[in-house]
């Protein structure tokens, strides 16, 4: 059968929940049991009184000390028995009520259990009552005539429970009807305290604590295991979704799946099969830039060779009109292609590409001054990676800055060696940057320049930069001026060995 995780822990519960319940009742049943068997041992007591009593020729004929000997040997320990006759007069009394010895006699449990019952003893003496021999064990006169023995001098044995003087102390009596031939001549009453149920009752809760504590104890380990063992599952889930996703949104490494028949295991494999569709959507969305690109050439071809065709035969003056708005849609349309399947070829590249050991200042030194302030170290700058990919990226940098430089100032070119890490940065005097942009200028279809309707912007600049700067190990950054002039683009890479 299979539970749940819920399931597993509502188990726990209730299993501790009726652990004290039913050692409680067990208690319970144990001290109405004993208390049954002293009632009937006490009766048998009283009647082996009567009964020694009553086969004698005269049953009260002995001399006291005759009829004390005969009650010592015929009574119970910690029992008490006296004689009353037909006048309600006592003729003989035996024994004692109080007990010479206490609870702690009894045989102690088991180690562990006798040293939890020993800890929480200071708890339990407040919620038992504990028995005493502290009580008042006298026979006050009107007890002689009480309903027990009147009940055997009619010749009915009787039992009765009863409280001592003082209500210390319950005692347990018992009668029996001493008979001499037909009638009834004295009356045997045997008596004894619970003290000793007591003991044993207290002693057994005392221990159904101490088992209840160790049980939950028990089972509080148990449930932090659990728990515990919950929370690594969870946390190593947490781990291999978080890995599964790249920097860039691709699904990597799918999800093994675990194989535990519970909600956590049900949730990895739910993550397993999403991620799995997902990837499989990604790398359809991946690879549709390349099949538009290629399957829209072939109608662009056609749609330019016709205009071709159609430019070299008389139209109308009207006609040559829309024949150049057609024509400089489909320059637009075929720059749009040509950047897609750049960008779909540097993701291939990036993924794929070969890395060799290259001075970055060769990248920059073959850029006209004009227009450029390009500051190099005099030092080679050693970097690993594609020096085609690198100087495509500087391309990159420098037409956006170009596009977004404002007034004489020529744009700043700079590589530098900081803390094992060469950087490069790209500064432009001119607006700053879209506070709603922050964060977004690297990411693929984003774009902040506005259209002037001739030249397409797809926002794929940044994003290649973004790439080629991570095929290198390094990272990218745009951000203001300190002076709030423009705007600086800063690309660090880790320098070669």
């Amino acid at each position: 059968m299979r539970l749940g995780l819920r399931s597993k822990v509502v188990l726990v519960a209730l299993v501790l929940a009726v652990i004290p319940f039913v050692g409680w009742l067990h208690v319970q049943q144990m001290e109405a049991l004993l208390r049954q068997n002293q009632e009937q041992a006490l009766l048998a007591t009283a009647r082996s009184v009567a009964t020694a009593l009553s086969s004698r020729p005269d049953p009260l004929g002995l001399r006291p000390s005759e009829m004390d000997l005969t009650l010592k040997l015929l009574a119970r320990a910690e029992s008490r028995i006296w004689i009353v006759d037909q006048r309600h007069r006592l003729i003989a009394l035996a024994g004692s009520l109080k007990s010479g010895e206490d609870e702690e006699t009894l045989a102690p449990p088991p180690a562990p259990l006798d040293y939890t019952m020993r800890l929480i003893r200071p708890v339990t003496n407040r919620m038992l009552e504990r028995p005493t021999n502290d009580f008042d064990d006298a026979l006050p006169e009107s007890e002689i005539v009480n309903p027990v023995a009147a009940s055997a001098l009619q010749g009915v044995a009787a039992r009765r429970w009863r409280n001592s003087p003082d209500s210390r102390a319950v005692i347990l009596s018992a009668s029996y009807p001493v008979w001499a031939e037909d009638r009834v001549v004295a009356a045997v009453v045997a008596e004894e305290t619970t003290n000793a149920i007591r003991s044993i009752a207290n002693r057994a809760l005392e221990q159904v604590v101490a088992v209840t504590l160790i049980a939950f104890l028990a089972g509080a380990l148990a449930l932090l295991a659990f728990a515990s063992r919950l929370s690594i599952r969870l946390r190593r889930l947490r781990d291999e979704a978080e890995a599964a996703i790249d920097a860039r949104g691709r699904v990597g490494k799918l999800l093994a799946g675990s194989q535990a028949r519970d909600e956590i295991g049900d949730l990895s494999r739910s993550f397993s099969t999403v991620l799995e569709r997902l990837g499989q959507y990604t790398s359809y969305l991946e690879n549709m830039a390349g099949r538009l690109s290629h399957e829209l050439r072939t109608p662009i071809a056609v749609v330019r060779s016709s205009l071709d065709n159609l430019k070299l035969q008389p139209l109308p003056p009207d006609a040559n009109v829309y024949v150049a708005r057609a024509d400089d849609g489909l320059q637009r349309l075929t720059t749009i292609l040509t950047r897609m399947s750049e960008a779909t070829r540097l993701e291939q590249v990036v993924r794929s590409g070969e890395r060799e050991r290259f001075d970055a200042r060769k990248c920059l030194q073959s850029y006209p001054e004009k227009k450029l302030e390009i500051e190099v170290p005099e030092q080679p700058v050693w970097v690993s990676g594609a020096p085609d990919l690198y100087a495509q990226m500087l391309d990159k940098l420098i037409a956006n800055a170009m596009d977004f430089s404002t007034g004489d100032e020529p744009i700043r070119v700079r590589l530098s060696v900081k803390d094992g890490q060469a950087v490069l940065t790209v500064s432009n005097r001119g607006p700053r940057l879209p506070a709603a942009m922050a964060g977004k200028l690297f990411e693929s279809m984003i774009s902040i320049r506005k259209s002037d309707g001739t030249e397409p912007h797809l926002g794929l600049g940044l994003y290649i930069v973004r790439l080629i700067a991570e095929f290198h190990g390094g990272t990218a950054q745009a951000m203001d001026r300190e002076d709030g002039s423009g705007v600086v683009v800063r690309v660090s890479a880790p320098l070669a060995a």
